[in-house]
């Protein structure tokens, strides 16, 4: 489980900020929100330098009265793509996964002993 999650995890983030740009440690608590989802804070951070470097987000400083300076992120039209990819993708991966698990794709073809 802790390869899935994270290999849905930047998705997710570009999904958050599909919604609104945001700060750093509200991704974090957003994703620490959705059960299951985020295991550990320290992987948020080195994710959006990644999704940054690849230009899926930009960040910029904001430092709104009353506040301290925070870097907040938001997606870009390569994200927007990207996300949009994934999506489709996501549905028929699902899909496929969830018939194999739950041996709904013909019994035919997925014996129960696994083959054997």
């Amino acid at each position: 489980m802790t390869e899935l999650r994270r290999g849905v995890l930047g998705p997710c983030v570009l999904a958050l900020l599909e919604l609104r740009p945001r700060f750093g440690l509200e991704l974090v608590r957003d994703l620490a929100a959705s059960d299951g989802l985020l295991t550990s804070d320290g992987t948020v951070y080195p994710l959006l330098n990644r999704l940054r470097d690849a230009g899926l987000v930009t960040s910029e400083w904001r430092d709104e009265e009353g506040e301290r300076a925070r870097r907040y992120y938001s997606i870009t039209a390569a994200g927007q793509e990207a996300l949009a990819a994934f999506r489709a993708d996501w549905t028929q991966f699902a899909a496929t996964v969830g018939g194999v698990l739950n041996h709904l794709q013909g019994d035919a073809h997925i014996a129960p002993d696994g083959g054997r």
